[in-house]
């Protein structure tokens, strides 16, 4: 980039008038300091403020001229700076990618059966029908299989210092239960209320709670008592008591309709990430830079605000190892930039555009779940630079959703 001499020229002589109101040099008055003693005092001054007001103006006009979209900041080098000559730059940034989109017309993920059979109604009913179940004592009884042992514990891990244990005030236990661990069966089976027994339990090394998996644990648990569970009648009456319904016909045909829609979803959301897998396939291009490390701020940021609602403190934030954090979000980034990128150009290829009503109802939606009202909603996330964010969200969400339609 090339300024005119003229026009640094002028821009200096700006700078030198201001500096005269405002510069304090002996034997001088304040406001009557000749122009040729501001320039020897303050030469390096001059030169650097004159640099910061015309090279970010005139980088501006030649990108807009080139028809250049900057997505990073520029890089300055082989700055010349000689009086009565153009002040002379380079500046290197990114800009986006030539994307040609093609083949995603053809794009036909393969769609499931999502209709719901009657043995699916009938497990949701009999879950209904469990979560509704009561419990009664049984007196001078031991605990035998069908039972529910009332039981507190704690367990302690063998040769294992980096596990903590575990301890547990109340919780029901069932004997010979499916979800049962089968060394808890078989140490309490046959006890009685105000007992205590102490076992082992080894647990396998893919046993669904990451916490125990593998591991080995002394229990000494204490039976505080004897329990049934009683089931109620599936009948008119108790669809009443579950929920507005006038009998139990109604009941199943609100499971039903309630199954279809989960696995309908399920099915969308599973087409659409098949359809993403194939456009990241289809398409090779450059990422920019600038727009990964953009990416990887903002998914280092909403789980940084997760640790915090959590209850992460200030000082465990400090301990954390933010340059391996940011490895490990790299490939995610990478890989949400280019999704990003191919969507928006299907969408200007489509015509796909986002409309003030489609951002006022997300807005709206985003007011209701944090209890806010909209206008406070609205001038925050302006404020915070999220509403381009969320008006880009959303045209990638019509473009899926354009993408899935065609190929349904």
């Amino acid at each position: 980039v090339e300024i005119p001499a003229e026009v640094v020229a002028g821009e200096t002589n700006e700078l030198v008038e201001r500096y005269q109101k405002v510069a304090r040099i002996p034997g001088f008055r304040r406001g009557k300091v000749p122009a040729n003693i501001i320039r020897q005092r303050f030469a390096e001054d001059l030169k650097s403020e004159m640099v910061e007001r015309l090279v970010p103006k005139w980088f501006r006009q030649e990108t807009e001229k080139q028809g250049l979209t900057p997505i990073s900041q520029p890089r300055v080098s082989d700055l010349h700076v000689h009086e009565g000559e153009p002040l002379r730059f380079k500046a290197t940034f990114e800009v986006l990618p030539q994307i040609e989109v093609s083949g995603y017309q053809e794009l036909r993920p393969e769609k499931p059966d999502v209709s719901v059979q009657d043995q699916e109604v009938e497990d949701a009913l009999n879950h209904l029908r469990d979560q509704q179940a009561t419990f009664t004592a049984v007196e001078d009884r031991p605990l035998q299989d069908g039972d529910y042992a009332q039981v507190s514990f704690t367990g302690t891990p063998e040769g294992d210092e980096t596990t903590k244990p575990v301890s547990v005030d109340e919780v029901m236990v069932e004997i010979g239960g499916t979800n049962t661990v089968r060394d808890f069966s078989e140490n309490l089976r046959g006890a009685k209320p105000g007992e205590e027994r102490k076992f082992d339990v080894e647990y396998p090394a893919d046993f669904a709670d990451e916490r125990l998996a593998g591991k080995n644990f002394t229990y000494t648990v204490n039976v505080k008592g004897v329990k049934q569970k009683q089931l109620p009648e599936l009948n008119d009456e108790f669809a009443k008591q579950v929920g507005d319904f006038a009998d139990l016909n109604a009941l199943r045909q609100r499971i039903r309709e309630s199954l279809e829609a989960e696995k309908q979803h399920k099915a969308e959301h599973e087409a659409k990430e098949k359809i993403v897998e194939e456009l990241v396939k289809q398409h090779e291009f450059p990422v920019p830079e600038a727009l990964i490390e953009q990416q990887i701020d903002l998914r280092l940021d909403r789980g940084l605000r997760a640790l915090v609602a959590q209850g992460m403190t200030s000082e465990h934030l400090k301990k954390m190892d933010f340059t391996r954090l940011r490895a490990g979000q790299r490939e995610s980034a990478l890989k949400e930039v280019k999704v990003s990128l191919i969507l928006d150009r299907i969408a200007d290829v489509e015509k796909i555009e986002v409309s003030d009503e489609d951002v006022d109802r997300e807005l709206a939606a985003v007011a209701r779940q944090s209890n806010q009202p909209l206008e406070q909603v609205r001038a925050r996330l302006t404020r915070d630079g999220a509403l381009d964010r969320i008006r880009n969200r959303i045209r990638h969400e019509k473009t899926l959703d354009y993408l899935y339609r065609r190929s349904a």
